[in-house]
Formats: C-alpha cells, structure tokens, sequence
C-alpha cells in the first residue's frame, strides 16, 4: 500500500494525477491538493481511480505541516511553483516524508534558480533517512538521466553535453506559454550562461542562435540560455569541457516577447495601481492562455534530447539521446499537451521508482546521482519513449 500526495495541479499535475492513477497497482492511495479546490475536483472527475482532494497554500509551511499530519503520505510530489519548493521540504521533513519535484527553488522577487537552496537540505534528508529528488520532469529530469546513461553505458570520458529541447507544434494562439507563463517567462528573460573550459559564460538573454537538427523534426533556429540541469551535470559529471542548453522560439513568440518586454508587463518589480501594488507579469499571467486550455487543439511534436560527445575505448564518439512527445497522443492519454505530458510522466516514473524502493539513496539528489536503467526500463511503458542514435 502506497500513499502520494500531489501539491499543484496546473497542467503538469493534471497529468501526474491522471498518470498515477492508471498504475492504481502502484499509486493505491492518490491525494491531491492545491490552492483552488476547484482545480483538484476537476480532476478528480476526469480519472476512474478514486481520488482524495484538499485545498492548501504551498507557501505556507505550517499550513502544508497540518497537511501532510493529515495524509500521512509516503511520498510528496511537488508540482506547486518553484518560489514554494522550501515549505514544501520543510514540512516533508517535520512529517518524515520523502520529497520530489520538476524544478529547482527561486525566490519569488528575484529570478534566479539555483541549487544551492535546496542542496542546503542534503544533510537534514540524510540524516532522517529520506530521499529528496530534484528536478524529476524532462529537462530538467529525463536529460539527466540520458546523460547519467551516456556516462555508465556509453563513454568512457564525455567531453562535451549540447541538451537541444524544441516544440514543433502548433496550439493556434497568437502568444501563449506551454506551462505556467509567470515560471516560463522568468526563466527564458533572464541573461544565460553556459559552461566552458572549467568556468560560466555569461551572455545577453537570447542573445546567441544557431540552427539545429532536432531528430524526427530537422533543422531549428534555437537559442542559448541557461537551464538549471546544467549546474547539476557540471557538479556530478567529471572533467567535462562544455555544456549547454538550447531552446527554439518563433520569430513570432519573440516578436510578442519583445514588446511585452518594453512595456513593462514581463516585470516582476511591483507597481502602484489605484492604490494597490500589482505585479505586471503576474497580471500578464491572467491574460495569457492556461496552458490546459492547449491541449484540445494542439498539433506537432516535442523533440527533445541530448547531443553528447566524448571518448570510448580510445576513440572519438558522438550520440544523440532523445524522445519525440506528440501532442495530440498526450491528448488522447490523459487530455494534455506535450510540454505538460513530458513533464508529468517522468515524476510519475521517479515517484514509482522511490515507492517501489528501487531508488534508496538519501539525502537531496539529482537524477543523474541515480542509477538511469530502471528508469528508462520503465519510461517507455509510461508513456514515452527513447532513442539512441550512433552519429
């Protein structure tokens, strides 16, 4: 018998919950809770496995403390925002809880991810014998695990890591962002870096392009910026001499962008408004599509992998490591969209490995610190599947 309280149900979560509920073998006991208790009914109507709802604020530890007192869990899995990743491991902590999530903490009035917050944790997780996985999604999450394989199976040194991520689908809206636009655009407006020769290079948001072949997909302008499993694999795999982190954008995403930019509603610095200080971006959030509401009309795919190069027995050797998500087969599953779909999945395949005592290791972890067989032995079965090609 197994306990899993989901925190966040946006569009990542949904198909956590609707994902774990089709192992009901696994997941016998699935709870979910979030801010709006309308969000987790919802969903509740949408599977046939019994589901238990709850309403919280993540950002409140003692609030998610009464909670977890509550459920008694046996795993957290956390698919709240990123500003609320400390409450959350707080109360798995005080409840002797494990923990997952699919993106690194920042604070809310800074953007700015790193590890460091939450690899502040290790020793108090050790210490009680619990495992807090990190980043468990595609990327980060999957493209950590193809590099942790490439490592073992397939190189004897890897010299240098290009992760290539690119969305090759249409949802018919002028602008809108594939998951939560407030995280979204934080994250792809800040200045990038990148790791090479034993130090960061730092550049200009989307300051530098170059066109890429996306496997099943073909040639894509795509855009260097920084992405937080780039600290990690830096940190867990030794001597590498370059790693880096592309992403496509449409001339007409950046197009928007640009003007949002310049006049001000990409800010998160408050504003006064009739006597009320607002946030532009999170009011801009308000305005934009709910990444959900893609889903239905959505056509193309996700590609998305790692082009990894390095030595094996002497030689020079090159792969490409990937999946290929389409978005109306994320529909017909569990009535999601790729970007979503390639992110519920993979924390529904590390959840298991943790419930199932395969993955045993303690303390704070990143995927690629795991042994990346089991789960790619069972991610495929999941709902995505995995390519290795010889380049």
């Amino acid at each position: 018998m197994s306990r899993v309280l989901l925190i966040g149900v946006g569009a990542a979560g949904s198909v956590f919950a609707k994902k774990a509920a089709q192992f009901s073998n696994i997941f016998n006991d699935i709870h979910i809770a979030s801010r709006r208790i309308e969000s987790c009914d919802l969903v509740k109507k949408q599977v046939k496995h019994p589901l238990t709802c709850w309403q919280v604020d993540a950002d409140d530890t003692s609030a998610v403390d009464q909670l977890l007192k509550k459920v008694k869990p046996d795993l957290v899995v956390n698919l709240a925002l990123p500003y609320q990743d400390l409450s959350i491991m707080d109360a798995c902590l005080e409840n002797n809880v494990h923990y997952l999530d699919t993106a690194n903490y920042e604070p809310k009035d800074e953007a700015k991810f790193c590890y460091k917050w939450q690899w502040d944790y290790h020793d108090r997780f050790k210490e009680k014998n619990l495992t807090a996985l990190l980043g468990c999604g595609f990327d980060p999450g999957v493209t950590n695990i193809f590099c942790s394989y490439a490592q073992r199976h397939l190189f004897d040194q890897i010299d240098t890591i290009d992760i290539m991520d690119c969305n090759d689908g249409n949802h018919g809206h002028p602008f809108a962002t594939n998951f939560n636009p407030e995280i979204n655009i934080r994250e792809i407006t800040q200045d990038g870096k990148y790791w090479s020769n034993g130090e960061w290079v730092h550049i200009k948001a989307l300051s530098e392009s170059k066109v890429l072949d996306f496997p099943e997909v073909g040639p894509r302008k795509a855009y260097l910026i920084y992405h937080e499993e780039l600290e990690s694999l830096v940190k867990h795999i030794p001597n590498l001499k370059e790693i880096r982190f592309w992403m496509t954008f449409s001339d007409q995403y950046l197009t928007y962008l640009d003007v949002l930019q310049n006049v001000g509603l990409t800010s998160i610095k408050p504003v006064n408004y009739n006597g009320q200080q607002i946030i532009p971006l999170q009011f801009l959030k308000q305005l934009l599509p709910d990444p959900k509401s893609l889903a239905p009309n959505y056509e193309g795919k996700t590609s998305i992998g790692c082009l990894i190069s390095g030595v094996k027995n002497k030689q020079h050797k090159k792969v490409m490591i990937y999946n290929i998500c389409e978005h109306q087969h994320a529909y017909t599953d569990v009535q999601a969209q790729g970007v979503s779909y390639t992110t519920g999945v993979p924390a529904v395949v590390g959840a298991r490995l943790i419930l199932e005592k395969k993955w045993t290791q303690t303390g704070v972890v990143n995927m690629e610190q795991l042994d990346p067989v089991p789960f790619l032995d069972i991610l495929p079965e999941t709902g995505l599947d995995w390519k290795v090609k010889e380049l």
